[in-house]
């Protein structure tokens, strides 16, 4: 297990941030199939990241190692006072490629419970840091804020990604297609029922 601190992302962590899971996205197979051509996937995503990013980091939790080799960006739900991001905001970054970032989407809203849920939207370490257990401290970080609450874990993966994460404790459900993509995977991370509390007298 790695030893390296975790702290909460602030907004001045957004740039770094995002281009740091932006150097993913060259052979990210979800990537890849959202938008073809690897030039313009870069510039597609460096600003979509950047947007995502600075709404996890006001409404969710952003979590970054210390040294920035690696990030776990979670969402909450319901988030109530949060401003959604539509499909203007989509269209702003993406333009022709909207309809198949509409089509993720939309997959993902369809699996995605109305219950209290927190949702892992990406984790990622970069690759020289890898298999130093950083992506497993990172889970368990925000893990136990999630159990103090009694909330489960939910997001979706590709089959390397479900393949780390049933390994702490996530299920994998039906497989979910995306029109010629890639398989993904809805996982849950079952809740924790919060201990009740009761008092003498």
């Amino acid at each position: 297990m790695t030893t390296t601190p975790i702290r909460s992302a602030e907004a001045s962590d957004v740039a770094t941030i995002a281009a740091l899971l932006a150097d993913a996205v060259a052979t990210d197979p979800v990537a890849q199939w959202l938008v073809a051509d690897p030039v313009e996937r870069q510039h597609i995503f460096n600003g979509l990241l950047a947007m995502e990013v600075d709404h996890a980091v006001e409404w969710g939790h952003v979590d970054i190692a210390l040294d920035m080799t690696a990030v776990a960006v979670w969402r909450h739900h319901p988030a109530p006072q949060a401003a959604p991001l539509s499909d203007y905001h989509l269209s702003t970054f993406t333009g022709r490629h909207l309809p198949r970032f509409q089509q993720l989407y939309a997959l993902a809203r369809r699996y995605r419970s109305g219950a209290p849920h927190h949702w892992l939207a990406c984790l990622h370490v970069a690759p020289d840091a890898r298999h130093h257990g950083i992506g497993q401290a990172l889970l368990a970080h925000h893990h136990e804020r999630a159990d103090k609450l009694g909330y489960p874990v939910d997001t979706i993966a590709t089959t390397t990604v479900r393949d780390f994460l049933t390994r702490h404790g996530y299920h994998a459900g039906i497989l979910l297609r995306l029109a010629d993509g890639p398989p993904l995977w809805p996982l849950r991370r079952a809740g924790r029922p919060v201990p009740l509390t009761t008092s003498a007298g």
